[in-house]
């Protein structure tokens, strides 16, 4: 196994190799995004990497709604990812969690995010932030690790995901927000297998 360019352009490569470099570096996760954080809001703000069929929803989606996990780069041992997660207008992905660090901001489209935290046993909402192009925020779990996203556009939101894990192939979390019970939840991408087809835990 190798590193997986999906996306093989000079623009992802070259992020990328700055992310890595970064990360090798950095004290912590706090300290690797707040050094990530400009390249990051250049790729945001860059209208012309990201081609079109990478911004298409995907009516089989694991997350359901249409919504599309768009895999870009994945590192060989699977320590870093950088996706696409593209929700149609209207739609919403369920409350999960990520289990990992990094960076997520939004590309295009307008989204409301919901953030949840661990209350008493269950969930209780936190926090509503309302998202326009060119917004992103650090994920350090636990801290807001546990979110959901709607999209409010007429067209779908495209938001781009930074993580230090195989986002769609590890298996993570679903919650009942009016409950707090989990369940095993893995996404998937729409353009990559995952590496075996495990029970859920």
């Amino acid at each position: 196994m190798s590193d997986e360019y999906i996306l093989d352009t000079p623009t992802v490569r070259e992020f990328i190799a700055d992310v890595r470099a970064v990360i090798s570096q950095a004290a912590s996760p706090q300290a690797a995004c707040a050094a990530i954080e400009p390249r990051f809001a250049a790729l945001l703000a860059d209208p012309e990497w990201l081609p079109a069929r990478y911004q298409e929803g995907d009516p089989e989606s694991g997350m359901g709604g249409g919504i599309g996990q768009w895999l870009l780069f994945r590192a060989q041992d699977r320590s870093l990812t950088l996706f696409a997660l593209v929700v149609p207008p209207g739609a919403q992905t369920p409350v999960h969690d990520h289990l990992a660090w990094g960076l997520v901001g939004l590309y295009t489209g307008m989204q409301d995010e919901e953030i949840y935290a661990r209350a008493d046993g269950g969930l209780e909402l936190a926090a509503r932030r309302s998202l326009v192009p060119g917004d992103f925020y650090v994920l350090i779990p636990p801290a807001e690790d546990i979110h959901r996203v709607r999209t409010t556009s007429a067209e779908p939101s495209v938001s781009i995901h930074l993580l230090t894990n195989d986002t769609g192939c590890v298996w993570r979390h679903a919650y009942d927000p009016a409950t707090g019970e989990a369940r095993p939840f893995r996404s998937g991408y729409v353009n990559a297998p995952c590496a075996d087809e495990a029970a859920a835990p």
